[in-house]
């Protein structure tokens, strides 16, 4: 670790042998431990001059401001840290709540210190529209310096964790936001970055928080344990603990008491009773290699009959935020499972402390299965997809999606081994795989057999991905993928694909309209389109044709504006219509007061924001829209049409029993969907319903209505 020694001239020099409170040299005994001297000496110098900023400031609870930062400070200790995350984290709220400014900070302590600072500083809220976008926002800037610096977490994190021990003191509202906030956020990310200590500390203040009586009634339950289970706990650790050492195995054996938020998850998870769930003995055996794992878990074994099912090897295959162990559970004398973990200690300490166990500067120095090489690959992922993000906001719950690593392990053809959320799809292994596997994925081999993209994944599976070059992402993709990598991937390429679109009819609109001033795209002198898109502040051309194909620019006005002389003949009309496919369904929609469909005499209206909107000529709106003649488009449908477009029906049947299922059965045998119906009315002898069909076309739709006149039940049919 490398010595951050005091300059020898500061500021703040001649303060440094003053008396500091009680709670101060504490702090420097911690450190004194693990520390030099000069680093020590440069910790204290940190608290001198936040002490001097915070002056006058006191938290909630009446205590002096400074006594937060210097808990911070102390549960960093705890990891060990190193002095520059120290001084950080006692300067953590400087540049926020105080005058102190980062220049001087990082001329006092160094431009890492005055990072680590700026990282978990929260953005200003009158920025943002609300509490949330600027929570959001907050987060957003708090990972990119986590990607700088992992230390900008582990911060955070220790504030978050003093913030909950002193909780009592804000108000209730404040309290549960605070609370949730934690448990949803917070919490997920200690466990992410295997700090799985502050992770159980934070869920229970969180729960005690957010939900103050059921934690004191299982916190109850808990303490009252019948003396049988006492008794049970022990002689099974007795004879746990001789076994080892007959095999002369040399151990430490811990018996594990579950904390009250995990009874409470696992009884709303599992749908279980507060009696079956504590009615499970666990026991961690701590060993010195891994060879001694396993031949404590066969001592284990030997002891006590495995249940089928319930073993899980992490060693070999370590979980996503670095966790290894083997964990078995057993059938016990007293007919209560036995939950057993084993792990070497360096596993352990892992397990308790994660990225912070063995803190290292640069990025994989710790080799790459290291937790803090996940934890930046971890975080570099998240950075990937923050870029794709539309929003904070999105991107918030993208990470919530990615914070909860119950996890199934799955192997690529070649071995590879991908670790990825629970309910995982097939399509989420494309896009673990490679983002372009993802995007032209069309099927999957799970086990050798074809199986749908949609499929879920179980551990163990081997899977491969068939992709077509032809193949895209669909908007119903979302509907069943787990991982926010897929998640965000889908999205970005969606955007993209609908830019594509619009700028497409965006050029087709403008050829149009520069055709009726006796003009082409191609005759515009270069100049020209610079100057006007300099002039209306567009970087590139086919960001103003993606805003006229949306309706946010009228085509003909800015085709006026880019012609020579300006001037428009009002008798010269466009001499060819756009010719739309159906393909254009990000940037053309169709209007639900007429329905049209293929086949139907058509005109399009220019929608801010909505891009074209097709109607039917004979559409009763279209007296309306005759008031805004700029805003027309002329279109029609091209020779080769594609899509399923939605028609309503009209139907008049008899009041007999099975009607509605005859009238259905024609539907289906002409090939059409129906997405909707409802009875418009009813009586004894006849009832009118509504149909909402998918049909092709007009000739489609023509052969659906002659099949349904045909029944005998039906005396009219309308198209709406």
């Amino acid at each position: 670790m490398p010595s951050a020694s005091a300059p020898t001239e500061t500021p703040g020099a001649s303060t440094d042998l003053l008396p500091v409170p009680d709670y101060v040299a504490a702090l420097e005994d911690k450190l004194a431990l693990y520390l030099e001297p000069a680093q020590v000496a440069l910790v204290r110098r940190a608290f001198r001059v936040a002490d001097a900023a915070h002056a006058g400031q006191t938290r909630k609870s009446g205590e002096p401001y400074i006594t937060h930062p210097v808990a911070v400070a102390g549960i960093l200790a705890d990891l060990r840290m190193d002095a520059e995350a120290l001084c950080a984290a006692i300067l953590h709220d400087a540049l926020e709540d105080t005058a102190l400014p980062r220049e001087t900070i990082e001329a006092e302590f160094g431009a890492a210190v005055g990072e680590l600072v700026d990282g978990v500083t929260k953005l200003d809220k009158l920025k943002f529209r609300d509490r949330q976008e600027a929570a959001a926002e907050s987060f957003r800037k708090m990972l990119m310096a986590m990607a700088r610096d992992l230390r900008v977490i582990l911060i955070k994190l220790s504030d978050r964790l003093h913030n909950m021990r002193t909780l009592d003191s804000m108000a209730v509202e404040a309290r549960r936001r605070i609370a949730r906030e934690t448990l949803e956020i917070y919490a997920p990310i200690a466990q992410r970055l295997g700090m799985n200590r502050v992770r159980s500390e934070l869920q229970d203040l969180g729960f005690r928080a957010l939900y103050p009586y059921r934690y004191a009634v299982i916190a109850k339950r808990i303490r009252a344990q019948p003396v049988m289970r006492r008794e049970a706990m022990t002689k099974i650790e007795a004879q746990l603990a001789q076994q080892l050492t007959d095999e002369g195995l040399p151990h430490r054996l811990v018996g594990r008491v579950k904390a009250p938020w995990s009874i409470y998850t696992k009884m709303r998870q599992e749908n279980k009773s507060f009696a079956q769930v504590m009615d499970v003995i666990g026991f961690r055996v701590v060993v010195q290699t891994v060879p001694q794992c396993y031949h404590a878990l066969g001592a284990a074994h030997a002891l006590y009959k495995p249940l089928d099912g319930r073993f899980r090897d992490f060693i070999a295959i370590p979980k996503a935020n670095g966790y290894q162990s083997l964990h078995t559970v057993l059938f016990g004398p007293y007919g209560a499972p036995i939950e057993v973990q084993v792990r070497t200690e360096e596993m352990d300490l892992i397990a308790e402390r994660g990225i912070a166990a063995h803190w290292a500067y640069k990025d994989g120095s710790e080799g790459p299965n290291s937790a803090q090489s996940r934890a930046h690959a971890w975080v570099t992922g998240l950075i990937e997809a923050q870029q794709a993000a539309g929003s904070s906001l999105e991107f918030l719950d993208n990470v919530r999606v990615d914070l909860f690593p119950d996890e199934v392990y799955l192997f690529s053809p070649r071995g590879d081994i991908f670790a990825l959320p629970r309910n995982s799809t097939a399509l989420d292994f494309a896009y673990a795989v490679h983002t372009d596997v993802g995007n032209h994925a069309v099927a999957a081999r799970i086990d050798r057999k074809l199986a749908p993209l949609r499929s879920a994944m179980v551990s163990g599976q081997t899977i491969e991905i068939i992709t077509a070059p032809s193949a895209a992402p669909q908007p119903g993709w979302l509907e069943f993928v787990a991982s926010s990598k897929a998640r965000t991937a889908i999205r970005a390429q969606l955007k993209q694909l609908e830019h594509e679109d619009a700028v497409e009819l965006g050029h087709r609109m403008l050829d149009r309209a520069l055709e009726a001033l006796d003009q082409s795209f191609d005759r515009v002198p270069p100049a020209r389109i610079e100057q006007f898109l300099a002039e209306q502040r567009y970087e590139r051309i086919e960001a103003l044709l993606a805003d006229i194909a949306l309706g946010n620019r009228v085509p003909a006005q800015v085709a006026q504006a880019l012609s020579e002389d300006g001037r428009s003949d009002p008798g010269h009309a466009p001499r060819e219509k756009i010719l739309i496919t159906g393909r254009e369904r990000a940037v053309v929609s169709f209007a639900a007061c007429c329905r049209p469909i293929p086949g139907d005499e058509i005109m399009g209206y220019h929608s801010a924001g909505k891009g074209v909107v097709v109607h039917r000529l004979e559409c009763p709106n279209i007296v309306e829209f005759r008031k805004s003649p700029e805003r027309w488009v002329a279109i029609d449908w091209d020779r080769e049409v594609q899509g399923d477009y939605r028609v309503n029906l009209r139907i008049e049947v008899l009041n007999k029993p099975g009607v509605l299922a005859q009238v259905a059965a024609a539907v289906a045998d002409s090939e059409s969907n129906i997405d909707s119906v409802e009875y418009l009315d009813r009586d004894v002898n006849a009832s009118v319903m509504e149909f909402g069909i998918e049909v092709k076309g007009r000739r489609h739709l023509a052969d659906v209505i002659r099949r349904i006149r045909r029944l005998r039940v039906v005396s009219g049919v309308q198209r709406l």
